[in-house]
């Protein structure tokens, strides 16, 4: 990324840096999303219901094709700008934070700036992760057939409740999530990949490898966490699930008191997080030497 050399030893100039990294940051997102959609359906709808990958799919198949990519645009966009913040803020807290203006950057930096950019991203899309959540869950195709509609709820939803059942439910569990995620990523990501860079793999694999390898375990570590925003962010209306201790509850009991079952999906999600992070991180160092 724009937060250190994508060689080792290469310096940036600071001042060109700074709207480039938001810049490819965006690209490298959008790009990735859109390759790792059908997986990231797939991997919604498993954590959501606590089914295998066949009845996940099945679920889909029997929806159709026109419904398969119904919810594509909350993701895409949310993840593209996401990309935009998390890639852009980082090189930014990074800047602030540093003794020095130019890589490579110490651990306790990176976590730093990683944490910092993560708590930015949850506060500006949690949001839009809560409208994208409901969106996927076919059981609520009739309620909310269109983004409008599950708008125009939320919207009631959040005079009358002060948010807390409509955009803003589970906000906390996603600012968790994110800043352990940013700052898992941001920590190890460069010297793993700077890392392959000196031991001869070629140009390409390292960026792939690190962002493969960071994303799919962090997500894993995570994947717990991220079902319960899941089942907490999907209902609506349902009050009894709003305090953490209630929604964990909630979920343990969905998945008959068997922690395996807590990691329904996560075979899958490990594999889109890797794909995804792999790709990203590939497309972002690439895109950084092309715009340089």
């Amino acid at each position: 990324s724009g937060s250190s050399a994508t060689h080792p030893g290469r310096e940036y100039d600071w001042k060109k840096c700074s709207f480039r990294s938001y810049a490819v940051g965006a690209a490298a997102s959008f790009l990735s999303t859109l390759a790792t959609f059908p997986i990231y359906k797939t991997v919604f709808r498993q954590q959501l219901h606590a089914c295998s990958i066949t009845e996940a799919v099945c679920q889909l198949s029997k929806e159709g094709l026109p419904r398969f990519y119904r919810g594509v645009f909350p993701p895409l966009l949310a993840k593209t700008l996401q990309g935009t913040v998390l890639f852009g803020t980082h090189d930014s807290f990074l800047r602030i934070l540093s003794s020095q203006s130019t890589g490579p950057f110490s651990l306790g930096e990176r976590a730093r700036a990683g944490l910092l950019s993560g708590f930015l991203e949850a506060l500006v899309f949690g949001p839009l992760e809560r409208v994208q959540n409901v969106l996927q869950d076919g059981q609520k195709n009739k309620r909310f057939p269109t983004t409008g509609s599950i708008l125009k709820e939320f919207s009631s939803y959040a005079g009358r409740e002060k948010l807390t059942l409509g955009y803003c439910r589970g906000l906390g569990l996603i600012a968790i999530r994110n800043c352990l995620g940013s700052c898992l990523y941001f920590s190890f990501k460069d010297p793993l990949r700077d890392s392959l860079l000196e031991k001869g793999v070629p140009s390409r694999l390292p960026a792939l490898v690190s962002g493969s390898l960071n994303g799919a375990l962090v997500s894993l570590l995570l994947s717990p966490l991220s079902v319960l925003i899941v089942n907490v962010q999907s209902q609506v209306g349902k009050r009894e699930t709003l305090h953490l201790q209630a929604a964990v509850a909630a979920v343990w009991r969905t998945r008959s008191r068997k922690a395996i079952l807590l990691y329904r999906g996560a075979s899958l999600l490990v594999l889109r997080s890797g794909l995804t992070w792999g790709l990203t991180t590939a497309l972002h160092d690439f895109l950084l030497e092309v715009v340089g």
